[in-house]
């Protein structure tokens, strides 16, 4: 059984109550909910909240739900915290909960690898980078991987360093950079093994939960898409999902 678990904190340090914040009437966290259900691949979703508030806004629009304590860090704890009593969970999807418009494609592209290689163990997405602000972003995480599409290092710097650029837009011209994006799939074994270990000195430097697993030698298989995400970390990343909303939906209507 193949299972989408959406982590929703609460307090988030950004942008308080970010899964409650309002897009066109709806929570953000039910704009990823109904994104998510369009998966094909997906048996189940369940959010994983930790808070009263958000256990009943979420019950209020009929998904599943399940209460997770406050002071799990991570959202892969989170989690993993869920998946404890879930014995069919074969495979575990992390949806985050701060991407409103996540396309069920998206998912599907990122559990694919696990219906052909049995070994794979973790995989997630990345997506080119063709703009400066997107390479300088620390709220974005950059991604290296090396030739069969295996997870080098991720970091919230521009990776590779290019020697022979002196420029942000030198360095787009002269080599590939790849933007993380936050969708995992886990065998459960190896998701509950993640969460039984401490974060880890490169995790704690970076704030990338991923590197957890780099760091304890789990291979990270990278799903290159053409697809692009939309990630709500601050209150300017909430206006422009809103306006983004907004485009689709007068889009949407244009071609009816």
């Amino acid at each position: 059984m193949i299972i989408g678990i959406i982590p929703a904190r609460f307090a988030s340090t950004r942008l308080m109550g970010k899964p409650l914040a309002d897009i066109d009437g709806k929570p953000m966290i039910q704009h990823t909910y109904e994104s998510a259900k369009k998966s094909k691949l997906l048996d189940d979703i369940i959010i994983a909240v930790d808070d009263q508030k958000l256990y009943d806004v979420v019950k209020s629009f009929g998904a599943r739900v399940k209460m997770t304590p406050k002071e799990i860090e991570t959202g892969s704890d989170r989690i993993a915290y869920v998946v404890d009593s879930l014995p069919g969970a074969d495979l575990i999807v992390n949806i985050q909960g701060d991407e409103p418009f996540i396309k069920g494609k998206m998912i599907d592209q990122a559990i694919e690898p696990f219906l052909f290689d049995k070994e794979i163990e973790v995989s997630t997405l990345a997506k080119k980078i063709d703009n400066v602000d997107d390479l300088k972003s620390t709220s974005i995480p950059k991604v290296v991987f090396d030739y069969n599409n295996f997870a080098l290092y991720f970091s919230r710097t521009p990776i590779p360093f290019v020697r022979d650029a002196s420029t942000l837009f030198d360095r787009l011209l002269l080599t590939d950079f790849y933007k993380h994006i936050g969708l995992y799939v886990y065998k459960r074994d190896i998701l509950l093994k993640f969460s039984a270990t401490r974060p880890t000195d490169l995790e704690k430097a970076e704030k990338l939960e991923q590197l957890r697993f780099l760091e304890n030698g789990v291979n990270i298989k990278v799903v290159v898409t053409e697809l692009e995400s939309f990630s709500v970390d601050t209150q300017t990343d909430l206006e422009n999902a809103r306006k983004f909303y907004h485009e689709k939906i007068k889009k949407r209507k244009k071609n009816d």
